[in-house]
């Protein structure tokens, strides 16, 4: 797994790349929980995803949770067909935002 974080237009954007598996997902645990810590708004790329299990599944949850306390906005946008079945799946695409294109969320608001 790979990852990048940047900032457009006053929002982090948090792009992962690869499989969020058990052996990644601590990684992509620390790396979204860091971005939330900066109290502003995350948007969390998910094009590049090939796989992602519970484990991946719940450091989006711990990260959208944190966010919730800290004031700030957390959404999913680009999500790739796979992932979108599992967060699906656990109906979790009723709890996220999931905004179809970068775009989208970045002008859209979460």
């Amino acid at each position: 797994m790979e990852h990048a974080v940047r900032e457009e237009q006053g929002k982090l954007v948090v792009s992962f790349q690869g499989e969020v598996d058990l052996e990644h997902s601590p990684k992509a645990r620390e790396v979204l929980l860091g971005a939330v810590k900066k109290k502003q708004d995350v948007l969390v790329d998910l094009s590049e995803v090939s796989y992602i299990d519970s484990s991946g599944v719940a450091s989006l949850v711990e990260a959208f949770q944190s966010s919730k306390k800290a004031g700030s906005s957390f959404g999913l946008v680009s999500v790739n067909p796979a992932a979108l079945r599992v967060l699906e799946l656990a109906r979790l695409d009723r709890v996220f935002t999931i905004h179809s294109t970068l775009a989208e969320g970045l002008g859209g608001g979460s």
